[in-house]
């Protein structure tokens, strides 16, 4: 059948309509990208976000430790891209990325200012993307309240982590306490005690951080507060801050789609967490993780009634 006249002057309407869906569809860094960087004393996980809009790159960085951050002057130019993580500054020169790309995987250098300081690996981070489990198992403890069985202290030899009258007690900042078991799925049940300017998380496969702190409200914004998802997801409900009392979190965590319930109040409901926070164990996303309950930071933080649950 022969198309009208008017639908025939329509047509390069819509052809160009599609033009800049095609052009970020064919940039084959766009997306979010799972990262290890290797350097001459250790590796570390790094996450990497790149979007295009009108024809203009921006990435966002999650590096080793802290929040994430916008990179700068990010270009491509075929299968190469650059960017700048941290501008120059006095007697600081800039620390840049430079990455090319084969198909899934990215390989590059991280460099500060002409002195290459590490070797960059990335690949596509997983959707993650599955239906909440239609049961559960009953709930059993990860934490036996007499002591560190099933939990280990990643720097030993920094360990302040005790067991006390039915709690874990961090007794000054030093080592970070994870579990021995690993897992995908879950529902957690954790309660705490964190006093007044403590600051702790628990951290999700020991890669996504739920905030613990009571530092000065003004330190933090709703993303770095208590109960946020570190530098991606904040509290939709604000809760009165009860320092040195004891609260709790119930967290369902299914792929990358999390639920919170802080005191029973729920605060996060089903969002997807895009990639891993600051001090995350590792980058692979896929697999399943431990938990681990920050110790580096502040002494103080107290733990108990840890129990879990597991699809059936």
């Amino acid at each position: 059948m022969m198309l009208k006249m008017k639908h025939l002057c329509l047509l390069p309407i819509a052809f160009a309509s599609l033009v800049p869906l095609a052009v970020a569809q064919s940039n084959p860094f766009v997306g979010r990208w799972d990262i290890t960087v290797t350097t001459p004393r250790d590796s570390y996980p790094d996450w990497m976000e790149v979007k295009e809009a009108d024809g203009h790159l921006s990435a966002l960085i999650q590096p080793r430790s802290a929040s994430t951050r916008v990179a700068s002057d990010v270009k491509r130019q075929g299968s190469h891209l650059t960017l700048t993580l941290i501008p120059a500054a006095d007697r600081a020169p800039a620390t840049t990325w430079d990455l090319a790309i084969d198909g899934a995987k990215l390989t590059g250098t991280t460099k500060r200012g002409d002195t290459v300081q590490g070797q960059l690996a990335g690949v596509r981070a997983p959707a993650l993307k599955r239906p909440m489990p239609a049961q559960w198992t009953n709930p059993e403890p990860l934490f036996n309240g007499k002591d560190l069985t099933g939990w280990e202290p990643i720097t030993p030899a920094n360990n302040h982590w005790v067991v006390k009258n039915g709690e874990l007690i961090n007794e000054e900042h030093g080592s970070n306490l994870r579990s021995t078991r690993k897992f995908e799925d879950f529902k957690l049940h954790i309660e705490y005690n964190c006093p007044d300017k403590g600051n702790s998380g628990v951290y999700l496969r020991g890669r996504y951080e739920v905030q613990v702190e009571y530092e000065a409200l003004e330190a933090n914004d709703e993303f770095h507060r208590m109960g946020s998802i570190y530098s991606f997801l904040k509290p939709a409900v604000e809760l009165p801050r009860k320092p040195g009392e004891w609260e709790s979190y119930d967290i369902t965590l299914v792929g990358r789609w999390v639920t919170i319930i802080r005191d029973g109040v729920k605060t996060v409901d089903n969002q997807e967490i895009p990639g891993v926070t600051g001090g995350a164990l590792d980058s692979n996303e896929g697999e399943p993780g431990p938990f681990y309950i920050q110790g580096d930071h502040t002494g103080g933080m107290k733990y108990r009634n840890i129990t879990i649950s597991v699809p059936k």
